[in-house]
């Protein structure tokens, strides 16, 4: 599970997030929605201790996280994509979805099972395993970003803006492998952000709208 209670951040001084209230229950499919700089990157980038609080909690699977160090974050079993990828492209397709289970030093067998389930999800990755990401797709990245979410995301998924730049047939290819990770891991859960949406309306179960820092009343 996923809470955040009254979260304020700012950026360089600036109020970016206004005590924002948010929860994703285990297997939850949440979506947060918002214009550009509404602040949808900045609650995501939070969650993973990537910005620092003004006030606020943050708890995950019960345990208060607020002030768990950036890099400790993955070992609470959260996984991330964020929307530019932040691939290494001189790291081939697999080398760059087990890397977050490699700096976690997870056993070898453990990072095994997870990149044949991660293969099994995304079969498509499978077929890339080998290609240097530097000569992806941007569709490509996005399925190679989110196979390395999930490496790590045993309890819960942060995907931003996993839709942004896809044409119609690579977005369908997205949507049905996201469908395949909710029937294959019922428990973990998953905020999705999104300016669109009409994109997320079959895939998630509920939608937050968030403007200028705060989340709207529903």
């Amino acid at each position: 599970m996923l809470e955040l209670h009254g979260i304020s951040v700012a950026i360089a001084g600036v109020p970016v997030l206004r005590r924002v209230h948010l929860m994703v229950p285990p297997g939850g499919r949440v979506a947060l929605i918002g214009r550009n700089g509404a602040g949808k990157t900045t609650t995501l980038r939070t969650l993973m201790g990537l910005l620092k609080l003004r006030e606020g909690r943050i708890v995950i699977d019960g345990r208060d996280a607020t002030a768990v160090p950036a890099h400790h974050r993955p070992r609470l079993g959260i996984g991330y994509a964020p929307e530019e990828r932040r691939l290494f492209g001189s790291f081939s397709v697999r080398e760059n979805v087990t890397l977050p289970a490699e700096v976690l030093k997870l056993p070898r067998p453990e990072v095994a099972r997870r990149l044949e389930a991660v293969f099994t999800l995304l079969p498509e990755l499978k077929e890339l395993a080998g290609r240097r990401a530097a000569g992806l797709s941007g569709g490509q990245g996005k399925m190679v970003a989110l196979g390395r979410a999930l490496m790590v995301g045993t309890r819960a998924v942060l995907l931003d803006e996993p839709f942004q730049g896809l044409a119609p047939a690579l977005a369908l290819r997205y949507a049905e492998a996201l469908g395949r990770l909710h029937q294959a891991l019922p428990d973990v859960a998953i905020l999705i952000t999104e300016s669109n949406p009409e994109l997320l309306r079959p895939l998630v179960e509920r939608s937050f709208t968030i403007e200028r820092g705060e989340i709207l009343p529903a």
